[in-house]
């Protein structure tokens, strides 16, 4: 399978700012009924991000996000196989991953994302070998 990320991602990403307040970013949240939000710098470079376990800590609304934002936030570059942001969700325990492109966002990827993925590929086992057949083998001749 040579599924590339840009391929599965989100492309429509919506991403927040360092100052903006706890407030605003979870509104932008439940309104695009979205569960991670990346935060970017001023040339769109991802900073951190913000999931909803991060909002479910106890901090003012008018904080801003960079309170509650996690900084060591994982990317991906977009030409990727699929298998890397699996591998990557996988071994750090996450379910999305920012998506960049020259080190812009550009998308988002979500453990969602790969079981649709999954869903959307009928995995059909392989007949087991019969027991009762032997082995065809070639013979020397001679």
């Amino acid at each position: 399978m040579n599924v590339k990320i840009a391929d599965l991602m989100a492309k429509r990403v919506i991403t927040a700012t360092p100052h903006q307040t706890v407030s605003h970013v979870r509104d932008m949240m439940a309104r695009n009924r979205i569960h991670s939000l990346p935060i970017t710098g001023p040339d769109k470079e991802p900073l951190g991000i913000v999931t909803t376990a991060d909002l479910a800590r106890r901090v003012k609304d008018d904080s801003p996000v960079s309170r509650i934002m996690s900084r060591d936030v994982t990317v991906v570059p977009a030409y990727n196989d699929v298998s890397i942001a699996a591998r990557i969700m996988r071994k750090h325990k996450i379910h999305h991953v920012v998506v960049t492109l020259e080190k812009k966002v550009v998308g988002l990827i979500s453990s969602f994302d790969l079981l649709k993925l999954v869903e959307g590929h009928r995995f059909v086992a392989k007949n087991a070998p019969d027991k009762r057949k032997p082995l065809k083998t070639k013979r020397k001749t001679g």
